[in-house]
């Protein structure tokens, strides 16, 4: 299916609707970087298409050609497996397009061994939908300063962005994209500490969130260190002494070094597969 005819021209184009490209869509239409008429999404999941076309009223189709075709930059959003065999049926459309992917562990390099379009790579997050993404991107050999200056355009709409060397993505990818998961568990078990403390389960819920929530934009504000940040609530001998005591004895930090050094590897094993 599709909205528009086969010739008109959109402004931007996502191969994959996706979570994270979902979430990037919803972001730039939220920010009013892109009026959804201006966006043209293709993906095989009808109820991603659906959603995109009935919530959104984005353009949407099956067919990733006409995404190709018509869009005058191009996201790719497809799983990393699906990105090398996607460009090479498309590369012919692709030839000298921006083409900017969003999978982890596939490569500038495979990428552009496979079609002529100006490669970057942007990891961004799910947050993206409430324009709060955290974004890096890389540019690859044929990218230009004006590529570079559209794509930190793009993702500044919807939240914070970074250029980074392509070598440094899979750390982004772990602490960004896997990042947010990350905090939903520390969402979750600070939760339910005040659960088995004696809260309701739906009040220490939004307590525990609401405290992330302004413990991040504190310290996103006032541009403080983490230590100074936690000095500011540390008593000697206090609660918070006591529960920093057991989250050191625990290995609480130990715990979240060692999943972004996990979910890194990850990705440099995906794309070592992905060649």
């Amino acid at each position: 299916m599709n909205s528009q005819p086969n010739e008109a021209q959109y402004r931007l184009g996502f191969l994959g609707a996706g979570k994270l490209a979902g979430s990037v869509i919803r972001g730039l239409i939220r920010a009013k970087f892109s009026s959804p008429n201006e966006i043209i999404a293709s993906d095989p999941n009808e109820q991603a298409r659906v959603m995109l076309r009935d919530a959104f009223a984005v353009n949407v189709t099956t067919e990733n050609t006409k995404v190709a075709k018509n869009a005058k930059v191009i996201f790719i959003g497809v799983k990393p497996a699906l990105v090398l065999p996607v460009l090479r049926e498309l590369h012919v459309d692709l030839v000298s397009k921006v083409v900017i992917s969003l999978a982890a562990g596939v490569r500038l390099k495979n990428m552009e061994s496979v079609s002529n379009a100006r490669f970057m790579r942007a990891l961004a997050n799910t947050p993206s939908a409430i324009c709060h993404a955290a974004t890096a991107i890389a540019r690859g050999t044929r990218t230009t300063n004006e590529d570079v200056a559209l794509a930190q355009k793009i993702f500044s709409a919807i939240g914070i962005v970074v250029e980074v060397e392509e070598e440094q993505i899979d750390v982004v990818t772990a602490l960004t994209g896997s990042g947010p998961a990350f905090i939903y568990t520390v969402i979750e078990a600070l939760a339910a500490g005040g659960v088995k403390m004696g809260l309701g389960s739906s009040v220490a819920l939004t307590l525990a969130t609401q405290t992330v929530l302004g413990a991040a934009q504190l310290a996103r504000e006032t541009q403080l260190s983490p230590d100074d940040l936690r000095n500011m609530v540390v008593t000697p001998g206090g609660t918070t002494a006591a529960g920093l005591e057991a989250m050191k004895r625990l290995g609480t930090s130990e715990s979240l070094i060692a999943a972004i050094e996990a979910a890194t590897k990850r990705g440099q094993e995906m794309a070592r597969g992905n060649l």
